[in-house]
């Protein structure tokens, strides 16, 4: 049977040219650096765009005006990087920006553990910029779903017209896996809603809230217009309190309505459970391995892996927690899918976690100590 050998970097690479990815900036720095490499190799062969940029800020503004031209655009980074990304990120926000985002986490903060893996941006990618409006992202586990994920992620950016995060890490990225390939699972990446070249046209018309604006490129044949500024729909700056309403509910409700749709967790619920192992990200592999173990020792254990991290998948995650008593929260940090787990737990469960910051990954021993 024939068998991939492949990074998750490659996986990456390889999910953002077949989900129409055109433009690439990046910055090097480590453990996103292969990916930055891989687009630079692959990019202009197809008639896209690579480049290596002076630093972060350029990194992501140039994509920020890639995209707003109608490129299809994508930058890679790590927790360093994520941090000199904050305010354009809020830009993408505002300005309704179709971007992806790889950020493959390394120990923190600062520049902490170049090279050493950690889980430490969950929270960071969620609240790291102005204002606390909602963000997407997903958190692959292996090289297959670094590719699904990868254009899952510019799905949700081209239909949102908003930043999407791939939210990796250190290991799943630079560690290459035997795959499958029948698990390189694409995923159907439509272009974003074009404006109607025959009809008035305002870059920021919706006509419900949680719609999603038609995009006219600049330097195309409709005059547009881009503000990060409190704008009105013709992308006025405003100060008048009706339009700035709805502006700020109008960018975190088309979010929030497609939250269920964007909910991606696997679910392995044994009847009868009465605990439940939650994970995500490199972590899982560990959780899927102890879920094994603890099985084969005859404990009902069941256990749910998040592929889609922000907007948190709470219906999955109340579903996996009918009957249980016991929640065993499985990443490298100090808790912090724990906290949000906490909170849909409520009720009498017990929620604990498995927590490492040194460097090393959590072992499946480690998930089944805390669960016997």
């Amino acid at each position: 049977m024939r068998r991939a050998f492949i990074t998750g970097a490659q996986a990456i690479v390889q999910g953002a040219l077949d989900a129409g990815c055109d433009f690439f900036a990046g910055y090097p720095i480590t453990p996103a650096s292969p990916i930055l490499a891989g687009m630079v190799r692959a990019l202009p062969g197809r008639g896209g765009v690579a480049i290596q940029a002076e630093d972060e800020i350029a990194s992501i503004g140039m994509c920020i005006g890639a995209a707003m031209a109608g490129r299809r655009a994508m930058t890679a980074t790590s927790g360093p990087g994520i941090s000199l990304y904050s305010e354009n990120v809020g830009l993408a926000i505002m300005a309704e920006v179709p971007l992806v985002i790889v950020d493959v986490q390394r120990l923190g903060p600062a520049t902490g553990g170049a090279t050493t893996v950690a889980q430490g941006d969950l929270q960071f990618v969620r609240w790291g910029t102005s204002g606390g409006y909602p963000i997407v992202a997903f958190s692959p586990s292996d090289a297959a779903e670094c590719y699904h994920l990868t254009m899952k992620a510019f799905a949700w950016a081209e239909r949102l017209r908003a930043p999407v995060f791939l939210l990796a890490d250190k290991e799943v990225v630079m560690t290459a896996d035997t795959v499958d390939p029948d698990r390189l699972v694409p995923y159907p990446v439509e272009g974003r809603r074009l404006a109607d070249p025959g009809k008035p046209y305002r870059p920021y018309a919706v006509e419900a809230p949680e719609d999603v604006p038609a995009f006219a490129p600049i330097g195309g044949p409709i005059v547009t217009r881009v503000n990060t500024s409190t704008h009105d729909e013709a992308g006025y700056l405003t100060k008048q309190p009706a339009k700035v309403d709805r502006l700020n509910r109008h960018l975190s409700a088309k979010i929030e309505a497609a939250a269920r749709e964007i909910e991606d967790v696997v679910l392995d619920l044994l009847p009868g459970a009465t605990t439940l192992i939650v994970s995500y990200g490199v972590s899982a592999r560990s959780a899927r391995d102890a879920v094994l173990e603890l099985r084969r020792a005859g404990r009902a254990v069941s256990l749910a892996v998040l592929r889609s991290v922000w907007p948190l998948p709470a219906r999955a995650l109340s579903r996996a927690l009918e009957g249980v008593r016991r929640v065993v929260v499985a990443e490298l940090n100090l808790g912090q899918l724990r906290l949000e787990v906490e909170r849909l737990a409520a009720g009498g469960r017990e929620v604990s976690g498995v927590h490492r910051v040194d460097g090393e990954l959590i072992t499946p021993e480690e998930i089944a100590r805390a669960v016997a």
